[in-house]
């Protein structure tokens, strides 16, 4: 599609400490500083205790003599938004130790990023300012690279119910008792027994105290179960509601991992056919796993380690190499998402070294594939069933159990059967006349 600018002019001064100071002086008949001045570097004996801005208010700072003229003159006060900054870091930093601003062959050799990674809130102004500032500094020579940034991903944000007292001041989940009476929901503040109003679910914000402190979900549920749910919940572009009842689902998650690594018996062997059934449901996990996380589809990829999980609880009667097998690869693919229970995972299931330095379980189709697969059985093109075969079946054998098949024989009732095209594992269409 066409894409549209609504450009408007950009006022990049601010009148704060924090930013890049502006290399102006004011004199009457000068203006920029000398290249060889530069950069101006904000002084570090600054006070914060005054409204207004700091650097206006220093004694000696903005006082200089005029690089031209020699005589009396003052620095511009006023610094850059912080957008200038973030415009350009990523050229700069390709060499930082460089002694000009960007290494020219260490930013055509490094740049453009691969992937960036940001919240939403940044796609209309840090973005289009950072691609405007490279073109700038393209087209002064300075790099070769035009567009900043190969991919872009924005991610969702955190977000939690508010609450509001009569007097419009707000208040803290943890100091809110919530309760369902006929489907209806109020709030309470338990310090005060006041009734609140629940408002809308917004950004986590400190102004709105409708934030959770990480040390309180560390304490409670540790720190992997907290990143955890912040990564299964949904999709990572859509913003997740943080609740009590997810972050205790994805604790129990943990400890059921733990449970299988703690329940490892090396001694048991395992009967064959458990263990060729873990085999195979191993390596689908490895597929569909790694498949969500370089999609950036954390969620899925999580919720087919649950699966996982439950897939290697349910195979009791599996042992041996291909139970370990499991376990290795298990611990590898949620390292990612709980590295701390990866870690001690690896430890106790005997491996060498860590899991940080372990190589990413290798997918081998072979092995997944299932021993019986499933055909759809059609009738002059139409779908009229299926049934389940062992792979590789030759046609003819597979002919003969369509056709002794009671649902197809009711289909077939009353026709004749021309001919039987079957594409082995795929599908058998019965042309009849």
């Amino acid at each position: 599609g066409k894409t549209i600018y609504r450009l408007r002019d950009w006022g990049v001064s601010r009148q704060r400490y924090w930013g890049c100071p502006i290399p102006i002086v004011h004199c009457e008949t000068c203006g920029a500083v000398p290249a060889a001045d530069l950069p101006v570097e904000l002084p570090r004996d600054v006070t914060f205790d005054t409204p207004g801005n700091p650097l206006d208010r220093h004694p000696t700072w903005k006082h200089v003599k005029c690089p031209s003229c020699h005589g009396g003159a003052t620095r511009e006060t006023d610094t850059l938004d912080t957008f200038v900054d973030s415009s350009w870091y990523f050229a700069r930093f390709t060499d930082p130790t460089a002694a000009e601003p960007i290494s020219h062959s260490a930013a055509n050799h490094w740049l453009p990023v691969d992937q960036y990674i940001g919240g939403v809130e940044h796609a209309v102004l840090h973005l289009l300012y950072a691609r405007f500032v490279s073109r700038a500094l393209s087209d002064a020579g300075l790099m070769t690279v035009k567009e900043p940034f190969a991919g872009l991903f924005t991610q969702g944000m955190v977000v939690h119910e508010t609450y509001r007292r009569a007097d419009g001041a707000w208040v803290e989940p943890t100091d809110v008792d919530l309760t369902h009476d006929n489907g209806v929901r109020s709030a309470r503040q338990l310090s005060t027994g006041e009734t609140l109003t629940i408002g809308d679910i917004e950004k986590m914000s400190k102004s709105k105290k409708n934030v959770v402190a990480p040390q309180e979900i560390v304490e409670t549920y540790g720190v992997d179960a907290g990143r955890l749910f912040v990564l299964s919940d949904s999709p990572p572009e859509r913003d997740v509601q943080w609740t009590p009842g997810g972050v205790e689902g994805a604790s129990r998650f943990v400890q059921r991992v733990w449970a299988e690594i703690e329940g490892y018996d090396p001694a048991f062997a395992g009967e064959a056919d458990a263990n060729a059934s873990l085999l195979r449901e191993t390596h689908k996990a490895i597929k569909a796993v790694s498949e969500g996380i370089t999609g950036f589809r954390f969620n899925s990829a999580i919720a087919k380690l649950y699966a996982f999980v439950a897939t290697v609880r349910d195979h009791q009667k599996a042992g041996g190499d291909a139970r370990r097998q499991a376990l290795s690869a298990l611990l590898r693919l949620v390292a990612p998402f709980t590295p701390h229970l990866a870690e001690e995972g690896w430890t106790r299931l005997g491996e060498e070294g860590m899991i940080l330095d372990a190589p990413w379980p290798e997918y081998d189709p072979a092995l997944a594939a299932d021993d019986e697969v499933t055909l759809p059985i059609q009738v002059n093109g139409k779908r009229r069933g299926e049934i389940r075969v062992a792979r590789g079946l030759e046609p003819a054998a597979v002919e003969a159990i369509v056709l002794a098949d009671p649902d197809v024989q009711a289909r077939l009732e009353g026709l004749t059967v021309k001919k039987i095209v079957v594409v082995k594992d795929r599908i058998v269409n019965v042309v009849v006349a």
